[in-house]
This record gives structure tokens, sequence and C-alpha cells, in this order.
């Protein structure tokens, strides 16, 4: 007789995940109100986004932030900010997902002394920091210190919160900036579980013994779910099983609810298409479904991107959308009256067991190397190769994207509408924020901050938790900047490695011809042909920088690529430096306009003019113009997928006489 106990109905409904939107922008004022009109839709958390200063530790005046403000987020630079974000939010009742890295503990901080200002019960406080500094090291670039300090850190709010905030998830451990890198679904799962060992080995010294195993329990991790539906599902029973495994032999965790793997995630961003938009809609359904289908493996929380942000920020309707796919699922279906589908499926045991494998393997080798934080270059290296690996599938037409490399003609979208299909932020946002920022320091006590941050320095430079300085840094009325300026005044800068090999390799089809071009290109220009890439700004997205860099390397360019967050006059020094033929800069957190004009009137003025700009990043068509206004040579979106093509354009502008020829 058949079993059939895995697949009949339960006798009562799961409930659903917690539904999430991904959402923050332009001020505290405006995302408190998308917040609040999202709750009243049916959302059951909140995800805070951070705009680039805030997450990299700089006031909205600082000279990096210029053009960020309000982009990719909402500028928090101090508690007036925190308090305006959460106005007529009780966050005793809420649970808050804040997407915090490097001033995680300053974040933590404000909340909490908003709340005490709610009146709220600390202890009773639900929600995550993300707290995950080694993948910021290798794919988002949102870092301050170097690692070392940077782990103290996490494990500083990790054990603070175990005495203060019970309910509260100290780290999100985050492999989907990992696969936005071009990770394959074993170095996903090996780097986020070498992540967890790294912290959990540090924290075991900070909290009492008998404590350990409930502070196991409350990482949770934050991943990605890619379009290989199938190979991702199995990927999140690996992970599940793997945690597991782990819990047990490394750190002899025996009680089941503390060796469970909680996850929340957000699906694969990085395939989504400029071309024809309207089909991320399907992408990201089929993609949902790689979380939710296997009950043993099902996220807790869910937050899915908008159809179209491959062309910029969603705007409010494009998120309610997202949110009305889960609702969709999670209620009109019959998913969550079931028990697991995929027990018992040979396809899907043998698909987990060889991802296993395969992480076993990589973590072997970060074990050997001394753990994440001393494997940070290696893993950086494995995923700039796997992700020209990836890129270089889609140029063959070996790995198929719709709509891309296949079946490209489309009729017009109608969803695009007269404004682009996407939500531009008032360039008066920074201006306001900044306003509001002097203002606020205008009006503190100056006293009592200098006096909040000399404590919070000592705490830092002796070894201890700097959780408490911080909370009263915030409430003395310390900023974002400054808080940040303590940390690298102790702990000092650090520039994250680029991963870019030094030598070229052999791997791509058709660079024989682009060698050959740029070899006769050299000789005419009497030394070898020299290309500057460069990221102005704070936009840590370094994928597409780093894969021009590995791709000009392989086909024979001299190259400069010195990683993130650079100012344009460095740019521009750098390009006199280097007596650079192109300058080739990528900008995706939409802030290109106001940074490209400055970099260009800082060529013209030091007589750069004749140097070729190239530009990368998410720009509208109406942007695209005004930057050839500025004089930018060319602009590439992500549909401009064929690297050899760019490589060829960059050929020829370092070369205009010949190629005109």
């Amino acid at each position: 007789m058949t079993d059939t106990t895995k697949t009949a109905p339960a006798t009562r409904r799961d409930k659903p995940w917690l539904f999430r939107t991904y959402a923050g922008h332009s001020t505290a004022e405006k995302s408190n109100a998308l917040y609040r009109m999202n709750l009243a839709k049916g959302q059951t958390g909140l995800s805070v986004a951070f705009d680039l200063p805030t997450q990299t530790g700089y006031d909205s005046d600082h000279v990096l932030a210029r053009g960020e403000v309000g982009k990719v987020g909402v500028p928090v630079c101090h508690l007036g900010d925190m308090r305006a974000l959460f106005d007529q939010i009780p966050l005793e009742q809420m649970n808050t997902s804040m997407t915090i890295n490097a001033p995680a503990p300053w974040l933590l901080a404000l909340y909490i002394a908003v709340a005490e200002e709610q009146g709220a019960d600390v202890s009773k406080l639900q929600g995550t920091v993300q707290n995950d500094l080694v993948k910021e090291y290798l794919s988002r670039g949102t870092y301050i210190c170097p690692p070392r300090p940077s782990l103290t850190m996490i494990t500083d709010v990790a054990a603070y919160t175990r005495e203060h905030l019970p309910k509260w998830n100290p780290m999100n451990v985050c492999s989907y900036h990992l696969q936005e890198a071009g990770a394959t679904p074993e170095q996903e799962l090996a780097f986020a579980l070498a992540t967890a060992i790294a912290v959990l080995d540090d924290l075991k010294a900070k909290v009492p013994a008998e404590s350990f195993p409930e502070m196991v329990g409350r990482i949770s991790f934050f991943v990605n779910a890619g379009i290989r539906f199938v190979t991702e599902m199995c990927k999140m029973r690996a992970f599940t099983e793997l945690w597991d495994e782990i819990c047990r032999a490394r750190y002899g965790i025996e009680d089941e609810k503390y060796r469970r793997f909680r996850y929340g995630v957000q699906v694969n961003s990085l395939g989504l298409t400029e071309q024809q938009p309207e089909n991320n809609v399907y992408r990201i359904l089929i993609e949902m479904l790689a979380v939710t289908l296997s009950k043993n493996a099902r996220a807790r929380a869910v937050q899915l991107p908008a159809w179209n942000e491959a062309l910029g920020l969603p705007r409010p309707w494009d998120q309610q959308w997202s949110l009305r796919m889960q609702q969709i699922m999670a209620y009109e279906t019959d998913l969550l009256e079931y028990g697991d589908l995929f027990d018992g499926n040979p396809a899907v045991t043998a698909k987990v067991e060889a991802l296993k494998d395969g992480a076993r393997q990589e973590l072997a080798t970060i074990d050997t190397m001394g753990g994440a934080i001393a494997a940070i270059d290696y893993m950086k290296e494995r995923l700039v190769d796997s992700h020209a690996a990836r890129i270089g599938g889609i140029e063959s037409g070996e790995t198929t994207i719709v709509g891309v490399n296949r079946w490209t003609e489309a009729e017009p979208s109608p969803l695009l509408g007269s404004d682009g299909g996407i939500m531009t932020v008032d360039p008066k946002v920074e201006e306001d924020q900044i306003a509001r920022l002097q203002a606020w320091r205008a009006t503190r006590d100056d006293a009592a901050v200098k006096a909040a941050l000399e404590a919070l320095r000592a705490d830092a430079a002796g070894g201890r938790n700097i959780m408490p300085a911080s909370i009263a840094a915030a409430k003395a009325g310390a900023t974002t900047g400054e808080w940040a300026g303590v940390m690298r005044t102790v702990h000092g800068e650090y520039r994250g490695p680029t991963g870019v090999l030094r030598s070229p390799s052999n791997r791509i089809e058709g660079l024989d011809g682009i060698r050959a071009a740029v070899d006769v290109a050299s000789s005419r220009l009497g030394r070898r042909l020299k290309l500057l890439v460069g990221k102005p700004g704070l936009d840590g997205h370094s994928n597409g920088a780093e894969q021009i860099a590995f791709r000009a390397r392989d086909c024979g360019m001299d190259i400069t690529y010195e990683g993130i967050r650079l100012t344009p006059e460095q740019i521009v020094a750098q390009a006199a430096e280097e007596n650079a033929h192109v300058v080739g800069l990528s900008i995706l957190s939409g802030s290109h306009l106001p940074l490209l004009e400055e970099v260009m009137e800082r060529m013209r003025v030091a007589g750069l003019s004749h140097v070729p700009v190239v530009v990368g990043g998410i720009i509208p068509e109406e942007d695209a113009a005004k930057l050839k206004a500025f004089g930018v040579a060319r602009i590439y979106t992500p549909k401009d997928f064929e690297l050899n093509r760019i490589m060829m354009d960059i050929v020829a502008l370092a070369t205009p006489s010949e190629a005109a020829a």
C-alpha cells in the first residue's frame, strides 16, 4: 500500500510567511507614509532600505554623499530621522527588518532609542539587523572598517541582544548578494555558512555557555532564489540539512529548535531584464516557488522585487503588484494545506546531496585558510570568475535569456506609461535633507554629544561592547557620520578586494580578434592601451565594473581598477596620473547625473577633454541624452550584455582617427 502521509492535506492550514517589500526612499517622512500604506494593504512586516550614505556611515552632507541622498533608500542621520521614519508605527507590535551592515550597531541603537521614546518594552522588540559584513567585502561594498574589527562589532550586537532584546535576530547571514555577484549554488551555500561559523566562533566567548545554543538559534539567513527553480529549491533543502549538521557536529547543539534553519528571501534581481521587462513578472513568480513549495525548507519571510527594477525605482503600484503575488500564493492556492511535497523524491535527494558535497568542499578549503575572515580574497576571486562564466554563457547563447539573446522582437510595453515605468526621486530631496541635518546639529547639546562620542571611542578602543555607548550617543544627538567616524578613527579605513585576476584567461571565446585589435591600437598609441575603470560615489554594486576590467585584461588592455567609493576629483586625478586613453565609469545607484556632470567638468578643467568617458548603469533614455550633452562618449545599460562589443568600442574610442579611416 502506498504511503500518502507526506502529501495528504494537513490537519490545519499552515501560517503564511511574512509578507515584506523592501522599501524606503527620499526622506524619513515619505518612507513612513509608504510603510503605513503598505501595512494597510496587508503587508505583515517592515523591511527598511537605507540610502547609501547611511549604509556606508556618512552624513548626507559629506562629499561622497553627493547625488546619493535618498536614492536607494531612506537617509537616517540621527535620532530625529529615525523618529520620523517610525512615526505612528508602534514598534513593540512590529517585526522590522533593517538591511544595514557596517553601521548596524548604530541603527539598532537609534531604533532602541525611538522605541523607548514610544514607551515600548524593549525586551519585546522583534526584528532583524542584517549585520553581515563578510558579504559586503565580497559583493555589496558598504563596509567601513577592516574585517577583524567588523566581526567584533557583529558579535557585540549579538551579545547585547541576548541580554536586552531576546526576540531580536542580531544577524541575517546574507547570501543574496553573493548570487547577484555570480555565486554558484555551492558557493552561495559555502560562503554563507562559513560566515555564520566565523560569527558563532567569535560570539562563543562573549555569552554564557548555557546561552550559546539559544544564540545559535537566533542566527537567521537571507538568501537568493534564482530562475533555475528546481536547483534553487534543492539548494534551500541543502541549506537546511547542512546547517543542522554544522550545529550538531561543530557546536554540539542538541535541541532541534536551535538547529532550525530560519531564513528570509528576496528572489533574484540579477536575472531581471531591461528588455521586455513585463517578462520579469513570470521570473519573480517562478523564483518565489523555489522558496515556498517545499514545506521543510520554506522561507519565513519573502520580499519580491518589482517587475521594473531593471529600469529604476519601482512605483507604489509596482510594489503592490509584487505583494499581491505573495498573497495570491498564500491565500488562494492550497499550498499551505499540505506537508512537504518533495520528501522521498529521488531526483531531489540526489541534487541535494550533490549540492551539499560541493559546499562541503568549499567549506573545507575556506577552513584551511583560517575561516571566512581570512579567506575574503579567495572568495572574491571565485565570485568574479563565476560571474565571468555566467556572462560568457549568455554571450555565446549557451544560456538562454528570453528577450535578451533569443526572441528579442517584441511589442512596446503599455506598462511603461508616460513616466517611463519607474519612480524618480526629486533632486530637492538632498538639499532638504542636508538643511534638516544642519538644523539638527545647530539645536543639539554639543557638549553632551562630544562626551558621548568620547565614551564610544574609549569603549571601542578598549575592546568593550559598543552597544551601550552607541545608544547613549544616539540619545545625545550624535549623527551617523560621527558614529562611523569614531569607528574609522579606532579601527581604520578599509578597501575591499576587487577579485580581478592579474593574468588573462583563455575561457572566453572570440577574443583573438579583439586582442589583435588591442595590439594594433597599442602600437599606434605608442604604449599599451590604458583603460581606467572607476566607481564614483557610494554605489558598491561592483559586479559590472569588475567584469569590464576582467574582460579588458583578457583582451590585452592595461587596466587600472582600484575598487569602489571614489570621488570625481580622485577619478580625474587618477586619469591624469595614469595617462588613461579611455575612462570607464559604473554607477547603478541612480546618481549618474550629478556625479558625471562633476566628472566631466573636472576632466575639462584638467585638460582631459580629449579622453573619452564611457558610462554603465541603470540609465533612463532621458538621462542618457543629458549625459551625452555633458560629453559622455558611450552609455551602456543592462541590455548591453555583449562585453566583446564593448571592448571593440573602447578600442575605437582610444584610436578615433584610425577607426574613422
